[in-house]
């Protein structure tokens, strides 16, 4: 992996977490960084869920991939909000 595509999946994560931060109406309590971390590490648990239920995770840059990984940080935002009260 190169850093172009590092660069890439951290700008990907990025839109997807924000994405999800809008959806789940926290866009103005999540900074930049945060969206990053919703979305990256919701990638991974959407591939999960997406797995789970027999369906195909995160295959690279493209509109499946941001789907799922919008669900999944979308399903994270919505955890750490019962978590933390806020």
């Amino acid at each position: 992996m190169d850093l172009m595509e590092v660069v890439l999946w951290i700008f990907f994560g990025g839109v997807a977490g924000w994405i999800a931060s809008i959806i789940m109406g926290r866009n103005k309590k999540i900074n930049g960084i945060a969206n990053v971390i919703y979305g990256i590490v919701g990638a991974f648990l959407g591939g999960a869920i997406m797995n789970y239920f027999g369906y195909q995770g995160v295959t690279g840059i493209d509109f499946w991939s941001l789907l799922v990984a919008v669900i999944g940080a979308a399903v994270l935002i919505f955890v750490v909000s019962l978590l933390t009260g806020k």
